[in-house]
């Protein structure tokens, strides 16, 4: 996969990497240039109630929220609402279910709101493993462990 030329939908967990700029968010940075693409990587509007969430449960002061605001100001956030996301959604949610493979709601979210647009999933965790390759492509990066 060519991750500069491919447009992107990040996850939850690695719009906090990026946040926090630890090795995990330089790793992906450095991988698929976030912010030297020449299209912008999507998020899912539910990604961005999930970090306003976390901002409550870190207590994260003003600094940081601000550091939030203006990632979120650099990255494209796709409704919900839409047609082809709301029937995907309703799709994912069958089949995860008729294979006894539910995932949360908002994973659910995230990963229709990669196959309505056709962009590539970046996540850190195999929540969206049951949904690869068949309905949305994703790539999982891998934190590494203090000591390993």
């Amino acid at each position: 996969m060519n991750g500069r030329s491919e447009l992107l939908l990040l996850d939850t967990n690695i719009v906090i990497h990026l946040l926090r700029d630890n090795e995990t968010g330089r790793r992906v940075d450095a991988s698929f240039q976030i912010r030297h693409r020449p299209d912008r990587p999507l998020i899912s509007i539910v990604t961005v109630g999930e970090c306003l969430s976390l901002v409550r449960q870190f207590k994260w002061g003003a600094h940081r929220i601000e550091a939030l605001e203006a990632l979120l100001r650099e990255l494209v956030i796709v409704p919900i609402d839409s047609r082809p996301v709301l029937d995907r959604f309703g799709e994912l949610h069958a089949w995860t279910k008729s294979i006894g493979r539910a995932l949360s709601h908002n994973d659910l979210w995230i990963a229709a709101t990669s196959a309505a647009t056709g962009a590539h999933l970046v996540t850190t965790d195999a929540d969206f493993d049951p949904l690869h390759p068949t309905h949305i492509r994703r790539t999982v990066i891998l934190e590494r462990q203090p000591g390993g």
